[in-house]
């Protein structure tokens, strides 16, 4: 990416992101790799880098374990395989194969669940393979502590079998001498030490001539000497040279561990970029464990739509003083490439652009974002900024002059590729001067169709974005009320600075403030005080909307529960009418079994009677269970029939009224009492009935019509 001007990275802030990132990797490799991260313009390098980190963070979000735990420097170790004639030591040679063993783990770490779950973190590997050679190779000669071990060779056993004699009998040899001088008196309390390799005996200094031997050395004091017994001073040179025998065979022998290793260099040098590219990715995906970061959906075109998005830097500095972070929400595309941001001072309007470009800039550098996964960015192929004071003594430029030559510089080099922010535009020159060579400047960018942020104060700029295609207005919400800005970006708006507001509220003096008021033209100052009015009714309504919205949310919510309310009361209604019905099943079953048990008693008492006027009772038994059960069955139709039609009164017997029969159920018309019976016409027949046999009932219609 071509930036402008050189020190964008660091105003910015991108040098602190990449040191963040360097603190998160454990090789030298992934060091030096975040030390010298670039920004690319190209998608198909873009892409995959942010998936590989997309992956690894999956991995660590899920806590499973990925085989790269291990930190290995041995970029000295692998210049030196290439070096013909070249000894890796033993400590070299482990170094190697704990290189192989770790790439050993990572090949069988990518089973075939986890190449389809994974496949740019396979892509690091892809086109390497694993060689089991040279692990074998290491292990025929080096023990697990990194001992050359006895069978490395044959020459090699032989010299250490040699040295194991040699050093018994010098052993057994020695320790007869120590006895007998002890026994003399000549031995200080060291009694024995090793100088120069051999082993001699620690003597008093005034008997050192009175022993035999070779005086190899005295101590500071010098009240004791150290002699090589006569005895042992043979024996000490045979182990001597035993010794170098084994330092020479053994260097033969790394040297030709080495030589073959030399055959795998190349496949070495990929193992360690293979780590080291592992180590780079965790530290990424650590990084963006931190601070929130997310895969946004990329596009191969000029485009801004972060949602949440929040500056990275400042997430950390929250997180650690305990303080919440609002995220601010952009989009540029097309319809609307350049933002127009207004507002109070300190309010964040510099934080917002700022939070835009350094999002931008690790986004091109394969980092995940701290934004909402729906947001969309593009690619771009220029950023160009202009932040703060660029007064340059050494030129002899003026602020004014300096934001000039920025400007200028942009104008002739953007393009539908630029991506730009301007830090208060048009700023160190006269208010209406400086205004109107703003406004030029932003028509100019607009015409190239550069995408861009600019900050500013100037109300002919507010007054431009409205009515000016391309260009928008946004303003940063401040409580006017409370005095405090609320870091909150609205889009479609212009701000107001609040000037007079602040001023007002920090005290100064009325007059001041009125006399102040006096000089700015007064078409100006309605429109600052519009905005004002404008931005605190929009304040107004947005608290209104979010008190709608949660009455409504509480309104779905009851209705929820009514609904769940009303399918338990329906499901324990029908599970009431289930039972219900299942009690009356019950009561039919119990009745045809009880019907069933006494109509097999009965076949067997008929089989069992001989005589005929036992089987006559016995059916006459029979008929009386099965016709009287008839019987009752259709008093219960008729009681059915009655009660559909008819109420029961109760009350005395009188002429005119209904009444039913007991012994029936039907119901006629009581036309005379006579004693303690009744004449109830019945259809065309008058029937006699005694009145206990009688009940007063009347219609259930007329009834209806009397409640009317």
């Amino acid at each position: 990416m071509k930036l402008f001007p050189e020190s964008a990275l660091m105003q910015l802030e991108f040098d602190k992101v990449k040191a963040l990132l360097a603190a998160h990797c454990q090789t030298a490799y992934g060091k030096n790799k975040a030390e010298q991260l670039r920004i690319h313009t190209r998608l198909s390098y873009i892409e995959p880098e942010l998936k590989q980190t997309h992956e690894y963070k999956l991995l660590l979000q899920n806590g499973i374990y990925f085989p790269n735990d291990i930190v290995l420097n041995v970029a000295g170790e692998l210049k030196l395989l290439g070096v013909p004639g070249a000894v890796l030591n033993e400590e070299q040679l482990i170094n190697i194969r704990r290189l192989a063993e770790s790439m050993k783990q990572v090949f069988h770490w990518f089973d075939a669940e986890r190449k389809i779950a994974y496949p740019l973190l396979l892509s690091v590997v892809a086109r390497s393979y694993y060689e089991k050679a040279v692990i074998a190779l290491i292990d025929d000669v080096l023990d697990e502590y990194g001992n050359v071990k006895d069978n490395a060779s044959t020459a090699l056993e032989k010299i250490r079998i040699g040295l194991i004699r040699k050093r018994a009998e010098l052993r057994r040899a020695f320790d007869r001498v120590v006895a007998k001088w002890n026994k003399s008196g000549y031995v200080s309390d060291i009694e024995e030490a090793f100088l120069n390799g051999r082993r001699v005996v620690a003597v008093h200094a005034e008997y050192k001539r009175q022993v035999k031997g070779i005086l190899l050395g005295e101590s500071d004091t010098r009240k004791t000497s150290f002699i090589e017994p006569e005895e042992t001073i043979e024996l000490n040179n045979d182990v001597f040279a035993l010794e170098h025998e084994e330092s020479r065979e053994i260097y033969r022998i790394l040297r030709e561990l080495t030589k073959q290793l030399s055959v795998y260099a190349a496949l070495l040098k990929e193992y360690y970029v293979i780590a080291g590219e592992y180590d780079f990715i965790r530290g990424k995906a650590k990084l963006a464990m931190d601070i929130g970061g997310n895969y946004p959906v990329v596009q191969d075109r000029a485009l801004v739509q972060l949602i949440e998005a929040h500056h990275p830097l400042l997430y950390l500095y929250h997180q650690r003083s305990g303080k919440p972070v609002i995220p601010v929400s952009v989009t540029l595309d097309e319809k609307s490439r350049i933002l127009v941001i207004s507002g109070p001072n300190a309010g964040g309007k510099t934080v917002t652009l700022k939070t835009v470009g350094l999002l931008q800039m690790m986004l091109q550098s394969g980092l995940l974002v701290p934004v909402h996964p729906h947001s969309q960015m593009g690619i771009f192929k220029q950023l160009m900024i202009h932040i703060g004071d660029t007064q340059s003594l050494e030129f002899e430029l003026s602020t004014y002059s300096s934001h000039l030559k920025n400007m200028k510089y942009l104008i002739d080099n953007a393009n539908g590729r630029t991506l730009f922010f301007i830090d208060e535009l048009g700023s160190g020159s006269d208010p209406h001067l400086g205004g109107a060579f703003a406004e030029v400047i932003l028509e100019e960018l607009a015409k190239k169709h550069a995408f861009g942020i600019v900050t500013t104060h100037y109300l002919n700029l507010k007054v431009m974005a409205n009515k000016t295609p391309g260009i928008i207005n946004g303003a940063m919400a401040f409580d006017e009320k409370h005095l405090l800005p609320l870091y909150k970006l609205v889009i479609g708006k212009p701000g107001s600075s609040y000037t007079f507001s602040i001023a007002e509220r920090i005290g100064m003096e009325p007059q001041l403030i009125a006399r102040a008021k006096t000089m700015v033209a007064e078409d100006h100052f309605s429109l600052d005080k519009l905005l004002n009015r404008a931005e605190q009714d929009v304040r107004i309504l947005e608290q209104k909307e979010k008190k709608l919205n949660t009455l409504l949310k509480d309104n779905e919510r009851l209705k929820k529960e009514m609904e769940q309310t009303m399918q338990q009361e329906k499901h324990r209604q029908q599970v009431e009418l289930l039972e219900q019905q299942n009690k009356i099943n019950e009561e039919r079953i119990a009745y045809l079994k009880d019907m069933e048990r006494k109509l097999k008693q009965i076949v067997f008492d008929w089989r069992r009677m001989e005589s005929h006027e036992d089987k006559s009772a016995l059916m006459k038994q029979l008929h009386a269970m099965l016709f009287k059960q008839k019987e009752k069955q259709v008093k219960e139709k008729a009681k059915k029939k009655f009660d559909s039609k008819y109420i029961e009164t109760g009350g005395e017997v009188k002429a005119g009224l209904k009444v039913r029969m007991l012994q029936n159920n039907q119901v006629g018309t009581v036309k005379e009492i006579r004693d303690k019976k009744a004449i109830v016409q019945l259809g065309v027949i008058p029937i006699t009935v005694e009145l206990k046999n009688l009940v007063v009932v009347r219609d259930k219609e007329g009834e209806g019509v009397s409640e009317k």
